[in-house]
């Protein structure tokens, strides 16, 4: 594997494969920077990363737009596969793989090193110095309520006994010179730990990291077990602990090459209005609200730092390929776990993170038993029965003759394998996920609870083993020596290009 330590290092490896566009015109960092960002995904271009922003000329500042979002080139989950160690041309399912291995590989953890040999700490800044504005946060859509200065970095707190070290990606928007508003929902590890401090009456010390090493964002979105930490599973994952130094003002880690670091504290009681803000689901439907504020005790820099930066919404973005894929690896985990057929999970960057689907061995009514139905069940259950699944809303259950990173071929298979009567098992009031998710009712808003379903796909029991349906593509409709002839004579003879 190769193991990115840095966010220079993961462009430069982008930029060996044509996957960054610097952009030396100058932008501004009010909307203009968000639009071509989504312009970005929309085209699946290079990422965008911005040299000269308007009023921060000479600061040598700058801005990354779409990280690790899809390419359209011939391997679009090139960022994707560069950032967790693998080569630009993996596939979904060798990365998918190559992160449920590393789950029962032994922790690693960091490697530490002083505060003057980080990078992060070339400038420093603390008490009346600090300005949060100095950095070209943008203002990103059209109806946000104001500048989201995280949108992919790390937000690292740990249990007041320093037992539990957490790191995860949760919005932040500035709210004056040295206060952030933050996004804290009580059921994710962030705000289990957040409560654990509040019982104690004292406020929970905080880092925000931006701009590190392009591997912890994506274990940052991975749904591990309550008390794993994140960054000792990105060390099993390559083999070799990340580098980290110690905060200025707060006792915890700090990604050694982090461009941008802000530590401080999260305030008991004390609230300010965040929001609205576009989110995963595609839609700007949350509203502004007082959430928990984070005081600014130290601010550290490199020299000309750069911010990464997500514009959440349609698919497909960073929430989509990123936490989606994590969540997949780790569901594939726990299903393999439970000794049920599985042989691949995979949610659909394209349905918003709102389709799981799971690959089930063709031969599973030899291998499990039972009826189809009941597998499905069974699938249900463990996917909706912790972190995982929370933000899971539906699952596809599909033998792996279908290649479920495809999403044509999902799209074929729910459309002809799933019984439109009874071809589905419904979970009520599970465990859900409520940012931006506009079908929920405000009862399910407020309660974290809603329904949920499997769709069962499956073919295998409806028939005898001799008379399953088989697809009727290239390779299981032709002979193999006229399949092998067509491919020879593909480019050469019949004239098509390479990629037609």
């Amino acid at each position: 594997m190769t193991h990115l330590r840095s966010l220079r290092e993961y462009i430069t490896a982008l930029e060996s494969i044509g996957e960054i566009q610097r952009i030396d015109a100058e932008v501004d960092w009010n909307l203009e920077i968000g639009a071509i960002i989504r312009r970005s995904y929309d085209l699946r271009a290079a990422a965008p990363l911005f040299t000269n922003i308007t009023g921060y000329a000479g600061s040598g500042f700058r801005v990354l737009g779409a990280p690790a979002a899809l390419s359209g080139r011939a391997h679009p989950l090139a960022r994707t596969a560069l950032s967790l160690g693998l080569p630009a041309t993996a596939t979904g399912r060798q990365i998918i793989e190559s992160v449920v291995a590393a789950r029962d590989k032994p922790s690693v953890p960091p490697a530490h090193v002083s505060r003057a040999g980080a990078p992060c700490n070339q400038n420093v800044a603390g008490g009346a110095d600090i300005d949060l504005y100095q950095f070209p946060t943008p203002l990103i859509h059209g109806n946000d309520g104001g500048r989201y200065i995280q949108t992919y970095g790390m937000n690292i707190v740990a249990t007041p006994d320093g037992g539990w070290t957490n790191w995860s990606v949760n919005r932040m928007m500035i709210a004056g010179r040295d206060r952030l508003a933050c996004l804290i929902p009580p059921p994710q590890h962030l705000g289990i730990i957040r409560a654990r401090w509040t019982k104690l009456g004292q406020p929970m010390p905080i880092v925000l990291a931006l701009g590190v090493e392009p591997g912890l964002p994506f274990v940052g979105g991975m749904p591990l077990p309550e008390g794993a930490d994140e960054s000792h599973f990105l060390g099993a994952l390559f083999g070799e602990g990340i580098e980290v130094t110690a905060a200025e003002t707060v006792g915890l880690p700090v990604p050694a090459t982090a461009e941008i670091v802000i530590e401080g504290h999260v305030a008991i009681d004390e609230t300010a209005m965040e929001g609205p803000m576009n989110e995963y689901p595609g839609y700007n439907a949350t509203e502004a609200s007082p959430k928990p504020v984070f005081t600014v005790s130290a601010v550290s820099w490199r020299d000309g730092a750069i911010l990464p930066v997500v514009a959440a919404g349609p698919p497909t973005e960073e929430d989509h390929t990123v936490t989606g894929t994590m969540h997949a690896a780790e569901l594939l985990y726990q299903f393999q776990q439970a000794g049920l057929p599985t042989t691949l999970a995979w949610v659909c960057v394209e349905s918003a993170r709102h389709w799981l689907i799971v690959a089930i061995r063709r031969d599973w009514p030899e291998a499990f038993g039972g009826h189809s139905g009941e597998l499905a069940r069974r699938i249900g259950e463990v996917a909706f029965a912790g972190k995982a699944g929370f933000g899971v809303p539906k699952v596809l259950v599909v033998e792996d003759d279908i290649d479920i990173t495809d999403v044509s071929e999902v799209v074929w298979a729910f459309a002809t394998r799933s019984h439109p009567e009874h071809g589905q098992v419904h979970f009520p009031a599970e465990p859900t996920q409520v940012a931006g998710e506009v079908y929920l009712d405000e009862a399910e808003l407020h309660s974290y609870q809603a329904g949920k379903v499997v769709y069962n796909c499956l073919l295998a029991d409806r028939f005898a083993k001799e008379d399953r349906p088989v697809k009727g593509d290239l390779q299981n409709g032709w002979p193999p020596e006229i399949r092998l002839r067509v491919l020879d004579r593909w480019t050469a003879e019949y004239g098509y290009s390479a990629q037609a």
